[in-house]
């Protein structure tokens, strides 16, 4: 196990440098670069950037060298833990990232929390009981759930709240502790705002999870050592949450290295829509304004999201199937 885990780690490093170049490549892309889109947004404003400013700006983030040397550059100071200078918002990175990973964090996890704590006992009820009333109920809200996207959720939920109740669950706030210091007060406050978009980013993926599980469950439950347990004298309920359950929680493991990411890249409307202060609106302004040293940070971090969380899936999937365990202890 411990051979696995060095072998994963050292592959992840491999990975995160092939996606530094991969980054920095796609940014790259577009004509022109993120000081001459500033220089434009300027412009547009009505205000006048000197030559000097220009020339400064470009020599600072090595604009005018190769591109080889501007990546080691923008790679040498991430790993001295700068970040860069976002120049679409005239803030460093780095105080942008402390400023909003909190709340996405909150957000995101606690979306993500629900949405297994409601899917999990769902999708085996609905296999469990196949072709019952709960079934079918189960059934119907799994398609509805699939089949409207979250921002036109979000939509009609704001619809509803202001119409019928005469309540704004836009953003994560009241105005009076947009910006004041934590306490119990602008906890509470947060709490009557964060349950909009917790519905809203866990219904689309508690209804994917439950379709998901209810498969793998019923296939599980057809299988003869099912049969074979139930011969041996094992109740209908141990025997269900000791075998079929654990080995058909493996595709919904399986998914947890999609899930970290979406602290960042959780849907970019549903965000705006519902004005939440996450880095997702964040991310979308930093690519199309071609804030380089903004863009790159976050989809790095994304990128790393995605590894740490493809690890933990693969750890759980051994610790949960015997099967998987036996596969890497061969494999040393």
């Amino acid at each position: 196990m411990l051979t696995y885990l060095a072998r994963r780690l050292l592959t992840m490093l491999l990975t995160l440098i092939a996606l530094s170049v991969v980054v920095f490549v796609v940014i790259q892309l577009p004509p022109g670069d993120f000081v001459t889109s500033y220089i434009a947004s300027l412009s547009a404003a009505g205000e006048n950037v000197d030559q000097e400013t220009v020339l400064a700006l470009r020599d600072r983030y090595k604009l005018d060298e190769p591109v080889l040397v501007q990546y080691w550059a923008w790679v040498s100071e991430i790993l001295r833990g700068n970040f860069g200078y976002s120049f679409e918002m005239q803030t460093p990175v780095s105080e942008i990232f402390s400023q909003r990973i909190g709340i996405s964090l909150a957000v995101e996890l606690t979306a993500v929390v629900v949405m297994w704590a409601v899917s999990i006992p769902i999708g085996i009820y609905s296999a469990v009981n196949q072709y019952s009333i709960g079934d079918y109920f189960a059934t119907i809200l799994g398609f509805l759930g699939l089949a409207i996207p979250n921002f036109l959720f979000a939509l009609v939920l704001m619809y509803i709240c202001y119409n019928w109740f005469g309540v704004t669950i836009t953003g994560l706030f009241s105005p009076e502790y947009m910006n004041a210091r934590w306490s119990l007060d602008r906890f509470m406050d947060f709490a009557s705002h964060v349950w909009a978009p917790i519905l809203v980013i866990s219904t689309a993926g508690a209804a994917q999870l439950v379709r998901v599980l209810r498969a793998n469950l019923l296939d599980e439950l057809n299988k003869p050592y099912v049969l074979t347990a139930r011969a041996k004298g094992l109740t209908r309920r141990r025997m269900i949450w000791r075998y079929p359950v654990r080995v058909a929680m493996n595709p919904l493991v399986s998914t947890i290295g999609w899930v970290l990411p979406t602290v960042i890249s959780s849907s970019f409307v549903t965000a705006i829509v519902l004005n939440l202060p996450t880095l997702s609106p964040i991310l979308l302004r930093a690519l199309l304004s071609q804030d380089m040293y903004l863009a790159g940070a976050l989809i790095m971090f994304m990128g790393l999201l995605t590894l740490v969380g493809t690890l933990i899936s693969d750890l759980l999937l051994a610790w949960i199937d015997p099967r998987i365990r036996l596969g890497m202890v061969g494999a040393n």
